[in-house]
């Protein structure tokens, strides 16, 4: 291996060892690498919040590479420029001379270049008698050319990210408007439903919709409104399917804990065999296929389950199934009634139907029982889970801004 040189900062700057990590990175790039200085430029501007410089530092880097002759970087040549403060400070549009100091140092602690002082601090370059550059002391840009591949994948990043972002906006917008829309109708013709209601429960989602929302917060949105919106369908569906519209007409509310003089309620106690003698008399409806609901909102509404999953944690669908099993078998669910739930709502579903049982275990008399109702009334496309997780999403809201 051959020994690496490594430059040392001039005056009172400290030298650290991250400062020789990255000279000697630079110094060991891969024989005959090359990259266009211009498009490694657009990666390193393109990634800039994460690389943590600003725009102005970007303005540097640029004139910096501007003096350098060559458009394309190549291992083995002498990649040091080595212009003075006042031709870099035209170049970088007029820039002070203490602001042009602070971005440089910002560049360099961002690893994007290496000062290579001279023994006096000055920046020049040594000719031999015919004319080719032998030695040059200034800021050494071949970090440039060493990381081209890590700013590429970096900006492709950024890009990405910046598309995901963009599509989840327009999705949330869209979502928002036929939502808003759908209750608008409803409420307007007069359709049976607790639609002010419902219309309270989007105010609040919508309410909560920043002005400079971040990916995550977008993403968390969206999966609210989604699923407001799909039961809002599920409400209209309903209404028009239905022989029996009296009998449905406050799906929506009675997962909310609201007063009912009905006795049917999905996050009431003891009520399976009640439900049993009050279904009895309705007509069959097709069973339709259950969606699984994100799971960031399924933990968010029922954060008892954590505590069941693997260490601890829950962190995909497979760890809350798992976590299912071991709050089934806690509650006195027998495998046979959790098997029927699975097959019928689907695995995912089942385990969310667990978690939010326990939820409520307090208020409940049989999970067992409580299981094999739900998972009949599914069957017949007469329950949903929808109105119990924003019910009991609702209620966690409401505990996190009272503990606030």
């Amino acid at each position: 291996m051959q020994p690496v040189n490594v430059s040392t900062p001039f005056g009172r700057r400290p030298m650290t060892l991250d400062l020789v990590k990255r000279q000697v990175a630079s110094a060991q790039i891969k024989s005959g690498k090359t990259a266009d200085k211009w498009k490694v430029f657009r990666d390193v501007c393109e990634a800039r919040s994460m690389l943590g410089v600003q725009d102005r530092s970007l303005a540097v880097l640029d004139a910096l590479l501007s003096f350098y002759p060559e458009t394309e970087l190549k291992q083995g040549d002498q990649l040091i420029v080595f212009p003075s403060n006042a031709s870099l400070a035209v170049r970088a549009h007029g820039m002070a001379d203490a602001t042009l100091r602070r971005h440089l140092a910002a560049l360099v602690s961002a690893g994007l270049i290496v000062r290579k002082d001279s023994a006096n601090g000055k920046r020049f370059a040594r000719k031999d008698r015919s004319g080719e550059l032998q030695d040059a002391f200034g800021f050494d840009i071949s970090p440039l050319l060493a990381r081209c591949e890590e700013f590429a994948h970096l900006a492709q990043e950024v890009v990405a990210e910046r598309a995901k972002f963009r599509r989840s906006k327009e999705a949330l917008t869209i979502c928002r408007r036929d939502v808003r829309k759908l209750i608008s109708a409803a409420i307007d013709e007069a359709a049976e439903g607790d639609w002010h209601r419902v219309e309270d429960i989007y105010n609040t989602i919508a309410a909560r919709i920043p002005r400079s929302p971040t990916i995550i917060e977008l993403e968390e949105l969206l999966d609210e409104m989604q699923m407001l919106r799909a039961e809002v369908l599920n409400m209209l569906e309903t209404l028009d399917n239905s022989n029996n519209i009296s009998a449905n007409a406050d799906h929506f509310e009675r997962h909310k804990q609201n007063s009912n003089t009905k006795p049917l309620n999905e996050l009431e106690p003891g009520l399976e065999t009640k439900q049993a003698t009050i279904l009895g008399d309705k007509s069959p409806k097709p069973n339709t296929e259950l969606k699984a609901f994100p799971l960031g909102m399924v933990l968010r509404a029922c954060p008892e389950i954590i505590a069941y999953g693997p260490n601890g944690v829950i962190e995909n669908w497979r760890d809350l199934m798992s976590a299912a099993v071991t709050v089934r078998s806690m509650l006195g669910v027998s495998p046979s009634a959790y098997q029927s739930a699975c097959e019928v709502m689907g695995p995912e579903n089942a385990a969310v139907a667990i978690a939010c049982i326990l939820e409520r275990a307090q208020h409940i008399n049989s999970a067992g029982g409580y299981l094999r109702d739900l998972t009949r009334r599914t069957a017949l496309g007469e329950f949903s889970l929808g109105p119990m997780v924003m019910a009991l999403l609702r209620v966690a809201g409401t505990s996190q801004r009272q503990v606030g």
